[in-house]
């Protein structure tokens, strides 16, 4: 890890030889870790504390992992790789749809988990506040887009759109999804809303740049890849 301070890292696992054997590896490559193993008592300690990182099991009692994940991301972007036993594809795309950076699969090699904690804690440290993607960047704390250096005057909810589906990177978000995310759990209106905003979006960015930038994919969604 280098001189500084040790990066924090929450863990929460109900299996005890599971969470012991993770607390002494990662306290072995000088982390500094915290275990929880309950899902209410892991949400609590997750909004409460500062992590550099969290490895959060999916089948927890009080609370399921997902729903912690969900939870914490109502008011932080801390780094989490979810850990499963359940080797499906709908856990893992669930995890990813509401914000996870990461899964595995259990039995998992320490090394590979050891490796994706280092890359994402690395990401997270990253001064840069920017998001980008080819020449599109966007700072979500300034709130500013450029293309290649030039500004893209976006509204507020085309500037939110866009900012969620770069985090999403690679993930085909639904109109659903993307209405609960930018438009909000309590509105009304239609998911055609989505579309329309997709389509301001493509105006100010594809057609002036010609580039193909958000792809439809069909009864799916949307992506940015």
């Amino acid at each position: 890890m280098g001189t500084g301070t040790k990066k924090k890292i929450l863990i929460v696992e109900d299996e005890t030889q599971i969470s012991r054997f993770l607390q002494l590896e990662l306290e072995h490559e000088n982390y500094d870790c915290t275990v929880v193993a309950d899902g209410r008592e892991a949400l609590a300690v997750a909004l409460d504390g500062d992590f550099d990182l969290i490895v959060l099991d999916v089948m927890l009692p009080s609370l399921n992992g997902i729903e912690v994940l969900r939870r914490l991301r109502q008011e932080r972007q801390t780094p989490v790789i979810i850990l499963t036993a359940r080797d499906q594809v709908v856990d893992k795309v669930t995890g990813l749809d509401i914000g996870a950076d990461d899964y595995m699969t259990k039995p998992f090699a320490i090394e590979e988990l050891l490796a994706r904690i280092r890359l994402h804690t690395k990401r997270a440290a990253a001064p840069a506040a920017f998001l980008a993607v080819g020449k599109l960047a966007i700072n979500p704390e300034a709130r500013v887009a450029t293309y290649d250096g030039h500004p893209v005057d976006l509204t507020k909810k085309e500037f939110d759109l866009l900012e969620y589906l770069m985090r999403n990177r690679n993930i085909v978000v639904s109109r659903e999804k993307l209405l609960d995310a930018v438009w909000g759990f309590d509105f009304y209106g239609s998911t055609n809303v989505v579309d329309v905003y997709v389509r301001y979006l493509r105006s100010k960015i594809d057609d002036v740049y010609k580039i193909d930038l958000i792809e439809t994919v069909r009864g799916a969604g949307y992506v940015i890849r």
